[in-house]
């Protein structure tokens, strides 16, 4: 009687969310986690540093609440007196969202959407 050896190998898992990946990847993320890396990454790119700084900071104090499946977000004013209507497309209706000026409540948006 011959003794088959039996291995077992964990699977890939994406760097980000650790799920398994079917398929390995160079990098080490699934298709998902990629995409939302590129789409974080041109947000980045996109918006001056001080707006991305300011919107990271809503986000560590929760000040940035998800309505309608991620499309629309009640977004508090950094003094905490006002709660801005934003969507993850740009739009806004606090000051300088009604003058048509991207502001960082929109880029906190878009942070959110993109996660």
């Amino acid at each position: 009687m011959r003794a088959t050896k039996v291995t077992t190998t964990e699977p890939t898992r994406c760097l980000r969310c650790r799920r398994p990946l079917r398929v390995p990847s160079q990098d080490g993320y699934g298709p998902r986690c990629r995409a939302k890396l590129r789409r974080a990454a041109r947000t980045e790119a996109t918006h001056p540093q001080w707006q991305v700084t300011k919107a990271a900071e809503l986000l560590e104090l929760g000040a940035v609440v998800p309505l309608r499946q991620n499309r629309i977000f009640l977004v508090v004013s950094d003094d905490g007196s006002e709660v801005y209507r934003t969507a993850a497309t740009g739009q806004c209706n606090c000051p300088a969202g009604l003058r048509s000026v991207r502001c960082y409540h929109a880029v906190a948006a878009e942070l959110v959407a993109a996660a």
